[in-house]
């Protein structure tokens, strides 16, 4: 890798980390309750002050940690339509499946189970406000990110967001499956094709949480037009994810 690589620094800083307990998952549901409830007031307050909803139990979950504090700044799922519950929806068939283009691909034709959303990513507003703001930041476990984090950390939270959905995409891969799906803006689409992530639009946009779209991505798109600096980036968190899961990813028995 190159010095001073977006990969080596994020490395340096961050791990990627696969939410396989139950404390680990109510964590990422405490981050998106500081950022979907307390901070966008997308989602009710509650006393637990954790967000879920149910698909949760039909996801898998990635948390981000911050190496040196042990903070958890973000996090990312990727969920999972069972194949022995056909009842059991992606977020997009259940809220926008409306919005779907005729033609394009089709939910409803992919093996349940062997293809996922990702959804609910959320970074705490610590790891993306820059030094000089001026709002409120949150307190994480009591620390104060204005004096506990150096220049040359912050100059890394851009790449946060990166990390998370390059997780999602491993999952997916570690996983087998025949393509992911997101919810997200046409402008986050634009910059993640010039990463290298060519999304399809499958969605026409609607008004969920702002203007948005459904995109997806096949498997054999996954990650074989990456850009070097972001391909060294999910070689890495492929790596870490790949050693912290034992499970046996999907299999279409058709094909067998």
């Amino acid at each position: 890798m190159s010095e001073y690589s977006i990969a080596d620094n994020f490395n340096q800083y961050f791990k990627i980390k696969f939410a396989d307990s139950k404390t680990l998952r109510q964590e990422a549901f405490k981050i998106r309750y500081g950022v979907y409830s307390d901070e966008l007031g997308w989602e009710p307050a509650n006393d637990s002050k954790m967000e879920s909803d149910e698909c949760d139990d039909y996801s898998f979950h990635c948390i981000l940690e911050h190496k040196r504090t042990g903070v958890y700044a973000g996090c990312i799922r990727l969920v999972i339509p069972p194949a022995n519950n056909p009842n059991l929806k992606l977020p997009f068939e259940e809220n926008c499946l409306d919005s779907a283009i005729p033609g394009a691909i089709d939910t409803q034709t992919l093996p349940r189970g062997g293809f996922g959303e990702i959804s609910r990513l959320a970074v705490l507003a610590d790891f993306r406000r820059r030094e000089k703001e001026k709002n409120t930041p949150f307190v994480l476990n009591n620390i104060n990110p204005e004096t506990v984090f150096s220049e040359v950390e912050r100059r890394n939270f851009p790449n946060i967001a990166m990390g998370l959905y390059l997780s999602g995409l491993a999952l997916a891969e570690i996983c087998n499956h025949v393509g992911i799906m997101v919810m997200m803006e046409p402008r986050l689409n634009r910059r993640l094709q010039r990463f290298g992530l060519p999304f399809e639009q499958i969605g026409e946009e609607t008004d969920y949480h702002g203007r948005r779209a459904m995109f997806y991505l096949s498997r054999e798109k996954f990650h074989v037009q990456l850009t070097q600096p972001i391909a060294e980036l999910y070689q890495i968190i492929y790596k870490d994810l790949k050693e912290q899961i034992f499970f046996i990813p999907y299999t279409n028995l058709a094909d067998k």
